[in-house]
Protein backbone atom coordinates (compact mmCIF):
# COMPACT_ATOMS: atom_id res chain seq x y z
CA UNK A 1 0.00 0.00 0.00
CA UNK A 2 1.48 3.36 -1.00
CA UNK A 3 0.34 6.88 -1.65
CA UNK A 4 -0.29 6.26 -5.33
CA UNK A 5 -2.73 3.41 -4.86
CA UNK A 6 -5.04 4.83 -2.19
CA UNK A 7 -8.53 5.06 -3.77
CA UNK A 8 -8.63 8.79 -3.13
CA UNK A 9 -11.82 9.57 -5.06
CA UNK A 10 -13.67 6.91 -3.10
CA UNK A 11 -12.18 8.26 0.13
CA UNK A 12 -13.64 11.71 -0.61
CA UNK A 13 -17.15 10.25 -0.31
CA UNK A 14 -16.50 8.82 3.15
CA UNK A 15 -16.82 10.48 6.54
CA UNK A 16 -13.40 10.95 8.10
CA UNK A 17 -11.59 9.88 10.15
CA UNK A 18 -11.62 6.19 9.28
CA UNK A 19 -9.36 3.16 9.07
CA UNK A 20 -8.55 1.65 5.70
CA UNK A 21 -7.19 -1.87 5.35
CA UNK A 22 -5.37 -3.31 2.36
CA UNK A 23 -6.64 -6.89 2.52
CA UNK A 24 -4.39 -8.04 -0.33
CA UNK A 25 -1.35 -6.95 1.67
CA UNK A 26 -2.70 -8.73 4.74
CA UNK A 27 -3.10 -11.90 2.68
CA UNK A 28 0.46 -11.56 1.35
CA UNK A 29 1.66 -11.24 4.94
CA UNK A 30 -0.28 -14.31 6.05
CA UNK A 31 1.11 -16.26 3.09
CA UNK A 32 4.65 -15.38 4.18
CA UNK A 33 3.94 -16.44 7.77
CA UNK A 34 2.47 -19.74 6.66
CA UNK A 35 5.46 -20.42 4.41
CA UNK A 36 8.03 -19.73 7.11
CA UNK A 37 6.24 -21.49 9.99
CA UNK A 38 5.59 -24.44 7.68
CA UNK A 39 9.30 -24.63 6.92
CA UNK A 40 10.02 -25.51 10.55
CA UNK A 41 6.72 -26.93 11.74
CA UNK A 42 6.08 -23.94 14.02
CA UNK A 43 2.66 -22.88 15.32
CA UNK A 44 1.53 -19.24 15.01
CA UNK A 45 -1.20 -17.73 17.18
CA UNK A 46 -2.24 -14.23 16.10
CA UNK A 47 -2.16 -11.73 18.98
CA UNK A 48 -5.74 -10.49 18.94
CA UNK A 49 -4.90 -7.39 20.98
CA UNK A 50 -3.18 -5.88 17.92
CA UNK A 51 -6.43 -5.60 15.96
CA UNK A 52 -9.74 -7.32 16.72
CA UNK A 53 -11.74 -6.02 13.77
CA UNK A 54 -14.06 -8.96 12.92
CA UNK A 55 -13.15 -8.96 9.22
CA UNK A 56 -9.44 -8.91 10.01
CA UNK A 57 -9.90 -11.77 12.47
CA UNK A 58 -11.99 -13.77 10.01
CA UNK A 59 -9.30 -13.64 7.30
CA UNK A 60 -6.58 -14.63 9.76
CA UNK A 61 -8.67 -17.54 11.06
CA UNK A 62 -9.40 -18.63 7.49
CA UNK A 63 -5.65 -18.91 6.93
CA UNK A 64 -5.34 -21.46 9.70
CA UNK A 65 -3.60 -19.44 12.39
CA UNK A 66 -4.48 -19.80 16.05
CA UNK A 67 -5.32 -16.93 18.40
CA UNK A 68 -3.44 -15.47 21.35
CA UNK A 69 -5.90 -13.76 23.70
CA UNK A 70 -5.44 -11.61 26.79
CA UNK A 71 -9.06 -11.23 27.91
CA UNK A 72 -12.30 -13.14 27.91
CA UNK A 73 -13.62 -10.67 25.36
CA UNK A 74 -10.77 -11.55 23.02
CA UNK A 75 -11.41 -15.27 23.52
CA UNK A 76 -15.04 -14.73 22.53
CA UNK A 77 -14.07 -12.53 19.56
CA UNK A 78 -11.69 -15.23 18.34
CA UNK A 79 -14.36 -17.92 18.66
CA UNK A 80 -16.89 -15.73 16.86
CA UNK A 81 -14.41 -15.13 14.02
CA UNK A 82 -13.89 -18.83 13.43
CA UNK A 83 -10.76 -19.68 15.39
CA UNK A 84 -11.12 -23.21 16.79
CA UNK A 85 -10.89 -23.42 20.58
CA UNK A 86 -8.12 -25.98 20.13
CA UNK A 87 -5.90 -23.19 18.70
CA UNK A 88 -6.66 -20.51 21.32
CA UNK A 89 -4.17 -19.67 24.07
CA UNK A 90 -5.10 -17.31 26.89
CA UNK A 91 -2.50 -15.10 28.58
CA UNK A 92 -2.83 -12.09 30.87
CA UNK A 93 -1.69 -11.20 34.35
CA UNK A 94 -5.23 -10.54 35.66
CA UNK A 95 -7.65 -13.19 34.41
CA UNK A 96 -11.01 -12.99 36.18
CA UNK A 97 -12.96 -16.05 37.33
CA UNK A 98 -15.53 -15.41 34.61
CA UNK A 99 -12.82 -15.30 31.94
CA UNK A 100 -11.15 -18.48 33.21
CA UNK A 101 -14.51 -20.23 33.27
CA UNK A 102 -15.12 -19.20 29.66
CA UNK A 103 -11.83 -20.79 28.67
CA UNK A 104 -12.65 -23.94 30.62
CA UNK A 105 -16.15 -24.20 29.17
CA UNK A 106 -14.89 -23.81 25.61
CA UNK A 107 -11.90 -26.10 26.26
CA UNK A 108 -9.28 -23.77 24.85
CA UNK A 109 -5.81 -25.11 24.10
CA UNK A 110 -3.90 -23.53 26.97
CA UNK A 111 -3.85 -20.96 29.75
CA UNK A 112 -0.51 -19.12 29.92
CA UNK A 113 -0.38 -18.74 33.70
CA UNK A 114 1.52 -15.83 35.22
CA UNK A 115 1.61 -16.57 38.96
CA UNK A 116 1.17 -19.27 41.58
CA UNK A 117 -1.95 -17.50 42.76
CA UNK A 118 -3.48 -17.71 39.29
CA UNK A 119 -2.65 -21.41 39.03
CA UNK A 120 -4.44 -22.06 42.30
CA UNK A 121 -7.56 -20.28 41.04
CA UNK A 122 -7.50 -22.13 37.71
CA UNK A 123 -7.17 -25.43 39.56
CA UNK A 124 -10.10 -24.65 41.86
CA UNK A 125 -12.37 -23.48 39.04
CA UNK A 126 -11.49 -26.51 36.91
CA UNK A 127 -12.21 -28.82 39.84
CA UNK A 128 -15.64 -27.23 40.29
CA UNK A 129 -16.41 -28.09 36.65
CA UNK A 130 -14.79 -31.55 36.78
CA UNK A 131 -12.37 -30.45 34.08
CA UNK A 132 -8.60 -30.33 33.66
CA UNK A 133 -6.95 -27.12 32.48
CA UNK A 134 -3.86 -27.26 30.30
CA UNK A 135 -1.37 -24.58 31.39
CA UNK A 136 1.98 -23.19 30.40
CA UNK A 137 4.05 -21.12 32.79
CA UNK A 138 4.87 -17.63 31.62
CA UNK A 139 8.41 -17.07 32.81
CA UNK A 140 10.31 -13.78 32.81
CA UNK A 141 13.62 -14.63 31.13
CA UNK A 142 15.08 -11.24 32.16
CA UNK A 143 16.07 -10.50 28.57
CA UNK A 144 16.21 -6.81 27.64
CA UNK A 145 14.17 -6.19 24.47
CA UNK A 146 15.88 -2.81 23.83
CA UNK A 147 12.53 -1.21 23.03
CA UNK A 148 10.26 1.45 24.56
CA UNK A 149 9.88 1.10 28.34
CA UNK A 150 6.09 0.95 28.05
CA UNK A 151 6.21 -2.09 25.75
CA UNK A 152 8.97 -4.04 27.50
CA UNK A 153 7.49 -7.04 29.32
CA UNK A 154 10.20 -9.65 29.99
CA UNK A 155 12.27 -8.07 32.76
CA UNK A 156 11.99 -9.06 36.40
CA UNK A 157 10.63 -5.66 37.42
CA UNK A 158 7.70 -5.99 34.98
CA UNK A 159 4.30 -7.10 36.29
CA UNK A 160 4.08 -10.00 33.87
CA UNK A 161 5.08 -13.61 34.36
CA UNK A 162 6.93 -15.65 36.98
CA UNK A 163 10.44 -14.67 37.93
CA UNK A 164 13.09 -17.43 37.89
CA UNK A 165 14.47 -18.26 41.30
CA UNK A 166 12.37 -18.35 44.44
CA UNK A 167 9.03 -17.62 42.72
CA UNK A 168 9.52 -20.30 40.10
CA UNK A 169 10.67 -22.74 42.79
CA UNK A 170 7.38 -22.17 44.63
CA UNK A 171 5.39 -22.92 41.49
CA UNK A 172 7.34 -26.10 40.74
CA UNK A 173 6.84 -27.28 44.32
CA UNK A 174 3.09 -26.66 44.30
CA UNK A 175 2.23 -27.85 40.78
CA UNK A 176 2.08 -31.58 41.63
CA UNK A 177 -0.55 -30.82 44.27
CA UNK A 178 -2.93 -29.34 41.68
CA UNK A 179 -4.92 -32.28 40.33
CA UNK A 180 -6.91 -30.22 37.82
CA UNK A 181 -3.97 -28.49 36.15
CA UNK A 182 -1.88 -30.18 33.48
CA UNK A 183 1.52 -28.60 32.88
CA UNK A 184 2.38 -28.47 29.17
CA UNK A 185 5.28 -26.06 28.76
CA UNK A 186 6.68 -22.58 29.16
CA UNK A 187 5.76 -19.24 27.65
CA UNK A 188 7.75 -16.05 27.10
CA UNK A 189 6.99 -12.58 25.82
CA UNK A 190 9.74 -10.02 26.27
CA UNK A 191 8.30 -6.95 24.55
CA UNK A 192 7.07 -5.39 21.35
CA UNK A 193 8.43 -3.58 18.28
CA UNK A 194 11.77 -5.42 18.46
CA UNK A 195 13.91 -4.92 15.36
CA UNK A 196 17.25 -6.20 16.68
CA UNK A 197 17.14 -9.95 16.03
CA UNK A 198 20.02 -10.55 18.46
CA UNK A 199 17.44 -9.97 21.20
CA UNK A 200 15.59 -13.09 20.06
CA UNK A 201 18.89 -14.98 19.94
CA UNK A 202 19.40 -14.08 23.61
CA UNK A 203 15.86 -15.27 24.35
CA UNK A 204 16.59 -18.63 22.72
CA UNK A 205 19.74 -19.08 24.79
CA UNK A 206 17.86 -18.27 27.99
CA UNK A 207 15.02 -20.61 27.01
CA UNK A 208 17.51 -23.44 26.52
CA UNK A 209 18.88 -22.85 30.01
CA UNK A 210 15.40 -22.81 31.56
CA UNK A 211 14.45 -25.99 29.73
CA UNK A 212 17.48 -27.76 31.16
CA UNK A 213 16.63 -26.52 34.67
CA UNK A 214 13.00 -27.59 34.51
CA UNK A 215 13.74 -30.96 32.97
CA UNK A 216 16.22 -31.61 35.77
CA UNK A 217 13.26 -31.06 38.13
CA UNK A 218 11.18 -33.64 36.30
CA UNK A 219 9.07 -31.29 34.15
CA UNK A 220 8.67 -32.26 30.50
CA UNK A 221 8.43 -29.27 28.16
CA UNK A 222 5.94 -30.29 25.48
CA UNK A 223 5.42 -26.73 24.25
CA UNK A 224 7.75 -23.75 23.97
CA UNK A 225 5.91 -20.49 23.33
CA UNK A 226 8.13 -17.52 22.45
CA UNK A 227 5.38 -14.91 22.26
CA UNK A 228 5.80 -12.19 19.67
CA UNK A 229 7.54 -8.85 19.47
CA UNK A 230 8.83 -8.62 15.89
CA UNK A 231 8.77 -4.98 14.82
CA UNK A 232 7.84 -3.25 11.57
CA UNK A 233 9.33 -0.29 9.69
CA UNK A 234 7.21 2.70 10.68
CA UNK A 235 9.39 5.29 8.95
CA UNK A 236 9.59 3.58 5.56
CA UNK A 237 6.45 1.46 5.22
CA UNK A 238 6.87 0.98 1.46
CA UNK A 239 10.36 -0.53 1.67
CA UNK A 240 9.25 -3.79 3.27
CA UNK A 241 5.48 -3.97 3.62
CA UNK A 242 5.77 -7.67 4.52
CA UNK A 243 8.16 -7.99 7.51
CA UNK A 244 11.19 -10.27 7.45
CA UNK A 245 9.59 -13.41 8.82
CA UNK A 246 12.25 -15.54 7.12
CA UNK A 247 15.05 -14.03 9.22
CA UNK A 248 12.92 -13.98 12.36
CA UNK A 249 11.95 -17.65 12.39
CA UNK A 250 15.44 -18.68 11.24
CA UNK A 251 16.87 -17.32 14.51
CA UNK A 252 14.75 -19.73 16.53
CA UNK A 253 15.54 -22.62 14.21
CA UNK A 254 19.26 -21.94 14.63
CA UNK A 255 19.43 -21.33 18.37
CA UNK A 256 16.63 -23.26 20.10
CA UNK A 257 17.58 -26.72 21.32
CA UNK A 258 14.31 -28.32 20.31
CA UNK A 259 13.43 -31.60 21.96
CA UNK A 260 12.06 -34.49 19.95
CA UNK A 261 8.32 -34.03 19.37
CA UNK A 262 8.35 -30.58 20.98
CA UNK A 263 5.95 -27.98 19.59
CA UNK A 264 7.17 -24.39 19.22
CA UNK A 265 4.65 -21.54 19.24
CA UNK A 266 4.67 -17.83 18.42
CA UNK A 267 2.20 -15.01 19.08
CA UNK A 268 2.93 -12.33 16.49
CA UNK A 269 0.47 -9.46 16.22
CA UNK A 270 1.92 -6.12 15.10
CA UNK A 271 3.96 -7.70 12.31
CA UNK A 272 0.85 -9.48 11.00
CA UNK A 273 -1.46 -6.47 10.64
CA UNK A 274 0.62 -3.34 11.20
CA UNK A 275 1.42 -2.43 7.61
CA UNK A 276 -1.97 -3.25 6.09
CA UNK A 277 -3.80 -0.44 7.90
CA UNK A 278 -3.86 3.35 7.59
CA UNK A 279 -5.79 6.06 9.42
CA UNK A 280 -7.31 8.53 6.98
CA UNK A 281 -8.09 12.03 8.25
CA UNK A 282 -9.18 15.36 6.78
CA UNK A 283 -7.48 18.72 7.24
CA UNK A 284 -9.78 21.17 9.01
CA UNK A 285 -7.47 24.19 9.09
CA UNK A 286 -3.91 25.22 8.36
CA UNK A 287 -3.06 27.39 11.35
CA UNK A 288 -0.16 29.84 11.19
CA UNK A 289 1.95 30.20 14.33
CA UNK A 290 4.80 32.57 15.07
CA UNK A 291 7.54 30.13 14.10
CA UNK A 292 5.68 27.20 12.59
CA UNK A 293 2.45 26.13 10.94
CA UNK A 294 -0.03 23.53 12.10
CA UNK A 295 -2.15 21.13 10.07
CA UNK A 296 -5.23 20.69 12.26
CA UNK A 297 -7.03 17.42 11.48
CA UNK A 298 -10.37 15.87 12.34
CA UNK A 299 -8.54 12.78 13.73
CA UNK A 300 -7.00 12.88 17.17
CA UNK A 301 -5.54 10.59 19.77
CA UNK A 302 -8.99 9.15 20.31
CA UNK A 303 -8.51 7.53 16.89
CA UNK A 304 -4.77 6.76 17.06
CA UNK A 305 -3.29 7.06 20.54
CA UNK A 306 0.18 5.65 19.91
CA UNK A 307 1.95 8.97 19.23
CA UNK A 308 0.57 10.49 22.45
CA UNK A 309 1.03 7.35 24.55
CA UNK A 310 4.35 5.96 23.27
CA UNK A 311 5.88 8.91 21.38
CA UNK A 312 5.36 6.64 18.37
CA UNK A 313 5.93 7.72 14.78
CA UNK A 314 3.40 7.04 12.04
CA UNK A 315 4.50 8.19 8.61
CA UNK A 316 2.08 10.91 7.37
CA UNK A 317 1.24 11.44 3.71
CA UNK A 318 -0.84 14.13 2.06
CA UNK A 319 -2.61 11.82 -0.38
CA UNK A 320 -4.55 14.61 -2.12
CA UNK A 321 -1.80 17.23 -2.42
CA UNK A 322 1.16 17.37 -4.80
CA UNK A 323 2.55 20.83 -4.12
CA UNK A 324 6.04 21.61 -2.82
CA UNK A 325 7.02 20.22 0.55
CA UNK A 326 6.54 22.39 3.62
CA UNK A 327 7.10 21.80 7.33
CA UNK A 328 4.16 21.23 9.67
CA UNK A 329 3.16 20.12 13.11
CA UNK A 330 0.21 17.76 12.62
CA UNK A 331 -2.31 18.01 15.43
CA UNK A 332 -5.81 16.82 16.23
CA UNK A 333 -8.91 18.44 17.74
CA UNK A 334 -8.77 16.85 21.21
CA UNK A 335 -8.70 19.24 24.15
CA UNK A 336 -5.29 18.02 25.32
CA UNK A 337 -1.80 19.39 24.56
CA UNK A 338 -0.57 15.86 23.84
CA UNK A 339 -2.91 15.52 20.85
CA UNK A 340 -0.12 15.92 18.30
CA UNK A 341 0.73 13.25 15.72
CA UNK A 342 3.97 14.70 14.32
CA UNK A 343 6.19 17.70 14.86
CA UNK A 344 8.28 19.39 12.16
CA UNK A 345 7.46 16.92 9.40
CA UNK A 346 7.62 17.52 5.66
CA UNK A 347 4.37 17.18 3.70
CA UNK A 348 3.24 18.25 0.27
CA UNK A 349 1.66 21.68 0.80
CA UNK A 350 -1.45 21.19 2.92
CA UNK A 351 -4.79 22.87 2.26
CA UNK A 352 -8.19 22.67 3.93
CA UNK A 353 -9.99 19.38 3.09
CA UNK A 354 -6.82 17.58 2.04
CA UNK A 355 -6.68 13.95 3.18
CA UNK A 356 -3.80 12.84 5.37
CA UNK A 357 -2.94 9.13 5.70
CA UNK A 358 -1.08 7.87 8.75
CA UNK A 359 0.67 4.72 7.63
CA UNK A 360 1.43 1.49 9.51
CA UNK A 361 -1.67 1.91 11.67
CA UNK A 362 -3.10 -1.59 11.36
CA UNK A 363 -1.84 -2.60 14.81
CA UNK A 364 -2.86 -0.86 18.03
CA UNK A 365 -4.79 1.76 16.10
CA UNK A 366 -8.49 1.03 15.73
CA UNK A 367 -8.43 -1.38 18.67
CA UNK A 368 -7.22 1.34 21.09
CA UNK A 369 -9.64 4.04 19.91
CA UNK A 370 -11.73 5.77 22.57
CA UNK A 371 -14.69 8.12 22.82
CA UNK A 372 -12.97 10.76 24.94
CA UNK A 373 -14.50 14.22 24.32
CA UNK A 374 -17.68 12.29 23.37
CA UNK A 375 -16.21 11.56 19.95
CA UNK A 376 -17.52 8.81 17.71
CA UNK A 377 -15.32 5.77 17.11
CA UNK A 378 -13.75 5.67 13.63
CA UNK A 379 -15.33 3.49 10.97
CA UNK A 380 -13.32 0.90 9.04
CA UNK A 381 -13.23 0.15 5.31
CA UNK A 382 -11.55 -2.60 3.33
CA UNK A 383 -9.82 -2.65 -0.04
CA UNK A 384 -11.87 -5.61 -1.25
CA UNK A 385 -15.18 -3.91 -0.43
CA UNK A 386 -14.80 -0.17 -0.93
Amino acid sequence: MSKGIFPVEKFRRLQTPFYYYDMALLQDTLNAIRTETGRYGYHQHYAVKANANPKILALIAKNGLGADCVSGGEVQAALDAGFPASKIVFAGVGKTDREINLGLDREIACFNAESLEELEVINALAEAKDKTATVALRINPDVDAHTHAKITTGLQENKFGINPGRRLEEVIRELPKMNRVRFSGIHFHIGSQITDLSVFQNLCIRANELQDELEARGLRIENLNFGGGLGIDYRHPNLRPVPGFDSYFAVFHQFVKRREGQRIHFELGRSVVGQCGALISKVLYVKKGEAKQFAILDAGFTDLIRPAMYDAYHHPENITGDGPFETYDIAGPICESSDVFNRDVELNRVCRNDLIAFRSAGAYGEIMASQYNCRALPESYFSNEI
